[in-house]
């Protein structure tokens, strides 16, 4: 019974009818309930992130990893898919949107940790891989070292 009430809240999976949001600020990562204690990686990753650059307003492909250590709760897959998707209009730097990403995620499910990987097609002849990390370790690195402690 407390499966089917749990479920309940999820208003992506299982529908077909639903829609793609069309910017993340319309998206919503929906939770369910951590189903064990222990701590346990979850690893998501598509190779079919889309946004658009905010000069030239051109495409820009990018595979994104996402790994987590859950908290109280876990991300339901179907709506991260769908908030992945709805930056496919989105104009942003590739820098500005990995650590969205992160944000959004930590925001949603207050992980124990979590580290988004982004990497960007080559543009130019460069690709770009940016990393952000929960908690941010470098935070805790200049306190203690503005701190002694």
């Amino acid at each position: 019974m407390a499966k089917i009430k749990q479920s309940r809240q999820l208003t992506l999976l299982g529908r077909s009818e639903a829609k793609l949001p069309a910017s993340p600020a319309e998206a919503r990562l929906e939770t369910f309930p951590n189903p064990a204690r222990r701590n346990y990686r979850i690893h998501f990753e598509t190779d079919d992130f889309t946004s658009l650059c905010p000069v030239t307003g051109q495409a820009d492909f990018a595979r994104i990893d996402i790994d987590y250590v859950p908290n109280r709760l876990c991300v339901e897959s179907k709506s991260l898919k769908f908030y992945l998707a709805s930056y496919r209009s989105e104009r942003a730097f590739n820098e500005a949107i990995t650590n969205r990403i992160l944000d959004d995620f930590v925001k949603a499910c207050a992980p124990r940790e979590a580290i988004v990987t982004a990497q960007f097609s080559a543009r130019g002849g460069i690709a770009v891989t940016v990393r952000a990390e929960y908690p941010d370790k470098t935070v805790r690195a200049r306190k203690i070292d503005r701190d002694g402690r």
